[in-house]
């Protein structure tokens, strides 16, 4: 095994048929394990239908989604993040939706507001645009605090309290949240502990020639895109079936000396030389529950420290800060995490 950070969402594992190895001691039977399986490979083969590349999007995204969290994605525009997510929703059976952050948006303005009904002569609440199930928050950073914690709050709590009532959002909830690295005027930082509840940042980079000349043939035409989606891309799930399948990744097994591999290498970062700023707990749960989802699209019902390794960069990458004398350097927090992986005992048995 190594410990290559490159090796992200690698889905080329397969399960193992060694039956007597102390990992293979999951509460999963066979059959949950192949629904899932064939659930995810279904679901790229459809997605890949009207999105080409990107696969760390779609693998990180997918995985984040079936561990119950959620996604903040560093790109340039015009990427299709928009496509992705439509895609993913109609694939999924699930409704979508997107907000576009600016810098006068308000918090009422995500969430909704009570609105003065003349006829009935009371207030009723008008759901906001959070109200969905798949949620694209396009450059979020350019919305001041308030509005960043109303969006976070909910991603936590997965509902809205208006006047002292609560109104739950529609499970699955997942929010893409998108910033651009390019600018900065104009552009709100989120704050750390902002960071820390999206499970995975991912780094889109621009498609290769070959997928970029795939990208042309297929979208060149002006054909509107919800036509597209109804004509060439299949529902092969529902919100029911999500809510399952997270619940049988949940079921995961993760032996002891994998979870003192991922309590190692969390608390090595609050000490690592080049990082000013270490990993919450909240991230060792996130390595958990993300390392659970990748076995189970691997087809095994206990995680190996594989998955574990697959996952660190992009969890943790927005929970640590590099010192002032790295960035100086020229170090990047992606290759410090690699250096850091290198330096802990890989577990065995």
């Amino acid at each position: 095994m190594s410990n290559d950070s490159s090796s992200f969402f690698n889905s080329s594992q397969e399960p193992s048929d060694d039956r007597s190895t102390p990992e293979a001691k999951g509460r999963l039977d066979a059959e949950s394990l192949m629904r899932v399986k064939q659930l995810y490979r279904s679901i790229t083969n459809e997605i890949a239908k009207v999105y080409v590349g990107q696969d760390e999007l779609v693998q990180g995204t997918l995985v984040a989604l079936f561990s119950g969290g959620h996604v903040l994605i560093e790109s340039v525009p015009g990427l299709g993040k928009t496509l992705f997510v439509r895609t993913l929703g109609r694939v999924l059976g699930c409704d979508c939706g997107r907000i576009q952050f600016t810098a006068d948006l308000m918090p009422s303005d995500i969430t909704g507001a009570p609105v003065y009904d003349m006829q009935k002569s009371t207030f009723q609440f008008r759901p906001g645009p959070v109200f969905t199930q798949f949620l694209l928050a396009d450059e979020i950073n350019r919305s001041p605090a308030k509005t960043h914690a109303a969006l976070l709050e909910i991603m936590q709590e997965y509902r809205v309290t208006v006047d002292g009532t609560s109104h739950q959002v529609p499970k699955p909830f997942l929010v893409l949240a998108t910033q651009n690295p390019l600018e900065s005027e104009g552009t709100y930082s989120l704050p750390e502990a902002q960071l820390d509840r999206f499970m995975f940042k991912l780094h889109l980079g621009y498609p290769t020639s070959e997928h970029e000349a795939e990208i042309l043939k297929l979208h060149s035409r002006q054909v509107d895109l919800n036509v597209r989606l109804e004509s060439e891309v299949e529902v092969i799930a529902s919100p029911k079936e999500i809510l399952d399948v997270i619940s049988i990744c949940s079921d995961v097994l993760i032996e002891d000396s994998l979870v003192t591999y991922i309590n190692q290498i969390v608390r090595t970062t609050r000490s690592w030389p080049a990082f000013y700023i270490g990993a919450s707990p909240r991230a060792g749960l996130a390595l958990m529950q993300s390392a659970r989802t990748l076995a189970a699209f691997n087809g095994r019902d206990y995680a190996v420290p594989d998955d574990v390794v697959d996952v660190v960069v992009p969890a943790l990458r927005h929970r640590v800060q590099l010192t002032a004398e790295a960035e100086i350097e020229g170090r990047s927090i992606d290759e410090e995490l690699s250096s850091l992986l290198s330096s802990i005992e890989v577990p065995r048995d």
